[in-house]
């Protein structure tokens, strides 16, 4: 028997594998892909075993199902007859965006156990956000997994009808900051810096300020004026930004991902 089994990974999926692999020994987890050359690959770098979905829905504790939601009654289908004959002793954790734990136990056929998880790529390295919530659980099945996802950074469990919110956040989020990275590292380089230089100075000027909003209980907004000294530069930086409503198009970008992510549930 294997702790974790993973079918499917790709970026996400890929992601939480390396995570697990900080806590977990290489020989209680089990990889499997679409291409089984990814799977066989990540388990090389990780010294976990590559195999495929049949063996992880035969012999994982936990049994990651890491497809995308239009992807997961397919993948629930092939594996049913397997969790079928098992008849229990598993976890099955999903990280379809949309598909809430009930979904999860339609398309399975049975109200197995499920674990909801909105995580990002981030985990990766250890700085990641998981959102989670559950159905049908063990509390000891649950911090069995807390423990496995201990170095993937935050693990906060969150309301399921709050899930969708949580996965943009979480999600979605990392890719809105790589692009603000990248805007800001294009206008250091047409101010005369060197790319690579101006990419490294956003990214850790993020990072930093990141760090600084989760430290403690200031509002980003009172962080944001105790930079901006009076006829400075921050100041001018900043009224441009909401010149070109940058606060609103964060906004609505937010808001129109959690949309999105609600018609993929349907």
């Amino acid at each position: 028997m294997y702790l974790l089994g993973f079918i499917g990974v790709g970026n996400m999926g890929g992601a939480l594998a390396r995570a697990t692999a900080k806590t977990v020994p290489g020989e209680q987890i089990l990889l499997s892909n679409r291409t089984p050359a990814k799977a066989q690959a990540l388990a090389q770098e990780l010294g976990c075993r590559a195999a495929d979905a049949a063996t992880v829905a035969e012999q994982a504790q936990f049994i990651f199902l890491g497809v995308k939601p239009k992807d997961m009654a397919a993948c629930l289908d092939e594996i049913r007859p397997i969790l079928t004959a098992r008849g229990g002793g598993f976890t099955l954790v999903s990280m379809a965006a949309g598909l809430d734990t009930a979904a999860i136990q339609a398309l399975a056929g049975h109200p197995w156990p499920v674990i909801r998880l909105c995580p990002n790529t981030p985990v990766a390295v250890g700085k990641g956000l998981t959102a989670w919530c559950s159905k049908d659980t063990a509390p000891e099945d649950e911090q069995t997994l807390a423990d496995a996802m201990a170095a993937s950074g935050l693990w906060d469990r969150c309301p399921e009808n709050q899930m969708d919110v949580a996965s943009v956040l979480g999600g979605c989020t990392p890719a809105f900051a790589y692009m603000f990275i990248e805007a800001l590292s294009d206008g250091a380089v047409r101010c005369g810096m060197t790319r690579t230089q101006a990419l490294a100075y956003a990214a850790k000027a993020v990072e930093g300020a990141a760090a600084l909003c989760g430290a403690g209980d200031k509002h980003p907004g009172t962080l944001k004026d105790a930079v901006c000294s009076p006829g400075g530069s921050t100041i001018e930086g900043v009224l441009t930004l909401e010149k070109n409503a940058f606060r609103s198009a964060a906004a609505e970008a937010v808001t129109a991902a959690v949309e999105k992510t609600r018609r993929m549930g349907k």
